[in-house]
């Protein structure tokens, strides 16, 4: 059985003041680091004009990968305590930038740590927790004479599939890790091994 485990739901945001200035929490699934980086660089981008954009994600890949950036706050004053709040929570598989407009008051580490704790908690809850349950893709390659009974096979079993009818049929399946195997087992089974079946 392959564990489930915590995200967030989708894109949440929070927007904030103490003291003058501005913090808004931007937080986002991401699978992997290359998709976490990408959303920093987005956010960063898109608030070009903004003091800081502190990055901290967790990411299920392999080895599990753990980051975060003060971006020129005090040391410790703001990448830890907003990744520590995924931390506390128990979230993988998601990226968080707090976006501060300086407001010309000095909150001091405390107060930033404060801060960027808080604006990440309020866009993780903007967004939604759920567990999520790993999956893993294949395509199902068959002649049009067996494309019923899988695409049968596939609805009973209730998984997500994308059907595209050229010269064959292609099935683009997700289903769960843990359920994977059966699921193709059963085709093979249901097409007398007719079935062409690639695992991604």
């Amino acid at each position: 059985m392959t564990e489930s485990y915590r995200t967030v739901a989708g894109r949440g945001e929070a927007r904030f003041e103490v003291r003058g200035s501005e913090f808004i929490g931007h937080v986002a699934p991401a699978a992997t680091a290359e998709a976490a980086e990408t959303f920093v660089e987005r956010v960063g981008e898109e608030y070009a004009d903004a003091t800081h954009n502190v990055p901290a994600y967790r990411v299920r890949a392999d080895p599990f990968r753990e980051y975060s950036s003060d971006d020129g706050e005090p040391s410790g004053s703001a990448g830890g305590p907003a990744l520590n709040v995924l931390q506390q929570r128990g979230i993988e598989n998601v990226v968080a930038v707090v976006t501060r407009y300086y407001g010309g008051t000095n909150l001091g580490v405390g107060g930033l740590a404060r801060s960027y704790s808080r604006a990440v908690r309020d866009g993780v809850d903007a967004a939604g927790v759920v567990d999520e349950v790993p999956h893993e893709q294949f395509t199902v390659t068959v002649a049009y004479d067996d494309s019923g009974s899988v695409r049968g096979l596939l609805e009973s079993a209730g998984v997500d599939f994308e059907a595209d009818y050229e010269a064959d049929v292609t099935f683009a399946v997700r289903v769960p890790t843990d359920e994977g195997n059966a699921l193709r087992d059963r085709i093979r089974s249901a097409t007398s091994g007719r079935a062409a079946i690639e695992t991604e």
